[in-house]
């Protein structure tokens, strides 16, 4: 196992354990990811007692048919943006029974970037109760690589998140 394989499966191990604290169950909604999230906590035995669902929301289309994501809210800001992270996240606990969720959608490489959003651009989105976070990332790297840190950010962040805060779903 290399040091990437043990770090998330660590950060799913502590997040497993907060989750089963708080009795909330996980949802993701991942788009350049490709369900990396979701794949890295069912890999960890046990995953049924915390998380509910996965959707990949690759496409544009998909965003707007399994998570609600308005079409308009896309043609305006586009995929890669903090307002549509939000809506992926909002529409992860609307389309499931989990309190708590991870978006993440963003520019892999090593094509489809731009001035404005250059490959490694990668937005990150969090909900839980009625609070919704989002954050943008800049990662340098391979596809690979962009991939796996959105991957392990995003679940730094939500375990940070549900340590700090005790909110009530």
């Amino acid at each position: 196992m290399n040091n990437k394989q043990a770090n998330i499966e660590e950060l799913v191990q502590q997040l497993a354990a907060k989750l089963t604290e708080k009795g909330w169950m996980l949802a993701t909604a991942e788009s350049c990811t490709g369900g990396m999230i979701a794949a890295a906590c069912t890999d960890l035995a046990g995953s049924s007692q915390w998380f509910e669902r996965g959707f990949v929301t690759y496409s544009n289309e998909a965003k707007t048919e399994m998570l609600g994501v308005p079409a308009e809210l896309i043609a305006k800001h586009g995929a890669v943006s903090e307002e549509v992270v939000r809506a992926m996240a909002e529409g992860a606990i609307r389309h499931s029974r989990a309190q708590v969720s991870i978006a993440v959608t963003g520019i892999a490489g090593p094509g489809g970037g731009s001035v404005e959003k250059p490959v490694g651009t990668v937005w990150l989105g969090w909900s839980w109760g009625h609070t919704t976070y989002a954050h943008c990332h800049a990662f340098i790297g391979s596809r690979s690589s962009v991939r796996s840190m959105s991957a392990t950010q995003s679940l730094k962040f939500l375990i940070d998140g549900v340590c700090r805060l005790d909110l009530q779903p």
